[in-house]
């Protein structure tokens, strides 16, 4: 193959590289990995001009960020909500102390609770795509012909022709852990996740839950009166709960006006949740006395 082609066909023509294959049958390859690879948009921040020969394309994504950054975006707004919701309540009682003892308790716990989730959760998904791969394995050498036929499927949803498809399906399936890899990938879309990743997962989405969880806790450790200190949190926790909410949806899809929905939303949840946990809590307190 020319060098041209092996630069067009990146994914799956590493490794399955033949020295007898014809020219045509390397051309038809390379077009029909065009047509399966679909395009991926550029980035919204970058040129649209031609881009260079010379210059490789680099793609600004998020990439194997993408799955920190969510466990930060679930850790830190969850800690900013509950431990936020539970102190205002608790301060309608209008003991500092009572609030200090129960908002750490909370918080503690649901960065023990949160982080042991996203283990748990983290440490599935690798056993599953571990059982499935297993199961591909198997499928391939005891059924052969049937996964042939489901590539063939695949190509065909893609608008490739079954004589297309041909060239590119016999080279492929000559190399089994290429074959599997292909199936994984298309037929399951299971993508192999990081063997770190549930330690990783678990930290993350602990430590940011405990951060956000102790903003606003921070008044009530240092003003005398539950309600002084309620204002100033409430007065806090609005403003990280705007910008946490813009940064984060500016971050993922790099709009002002996503950042901006994000920021209503956030605010709109926290202050739900707060504003329910109090209303309880001072009804209950009433009612008891």
């Amino acid at each position: 193959m020319s060098q041209s082609s092996s630069d067009e066909t990146p994914l799956l023509s590493r490794g399955l590289d033949s020295p007898e294959r014809a020219p045509a049958a390397a051309a038809t390859t390379a077009t029909t990995m065009r047509l399966l690879v679909r395009p991926k948009l550029a980035n919204r921040g970058m040129s649209s001009s031609t881009p260079d020969p010379e210059r490789p394309h680099v793609e600004k994504h998020m990439g194997q960020y993408d799955a920190v950054m969510r466990d930060v975006i679930i850790g830190f707004s969850d800690g900013l909500t509950v431990p936020f919701a539970l102190t205002a309540g608790l301060s309608s009682l209008g003991d500092t102390k009572l609030v200090i003892m129960g908002g750490l308790a909370e918080l503690f716990s649901g960065m023990i609770s949160m982080g042991l989730g996203a283990f748990l959760a983290a440490d599935t998904e690798r056993q599953h795509w571990e059982a499935e791969l297993a199961r591909e394995k198997s499928e391939v050498e005891t059924v052969p012909a049937m996964e042939r036929a489901e590539i063939f499927d695949i190509l065909a949803a893609y608008g490739i022709s079954r004589a297309a498809a041909e060239p590119m399906v016999r080279e492929l399936t000559a190399d089994k852990e290429q074959w599997v890899r292909f199936m994984m990938d298309f037929e399951l879309r299971l993508p192999e996740p990081d063997a770190g990743r549930a330690w990783v997962s678990a930290v993350t989405m602990g430590v940011s839950y405990f951060v956000g969880g102790l903003i606003p806790m921070l008044p009530y450790f240092f003003l005398e009166t539950a309600a002084k200190a309620l204002l100033v949190s409430v007065a806090i926790t609005v403003v990280i709960l705007v910008v946490f909410g813009f940064l984060k949806n500016w971050v993922a899809i790099r709009t002002r006006k996503a950042g901006f929905w994000g920021a209503a939303q956030t605010l709109f949840v926290g202050a739900l949740a707060a504003g329910t946990s109090y209303a309880i809590v001072k009804l209950l307190d009433n009612g008891s006395s």
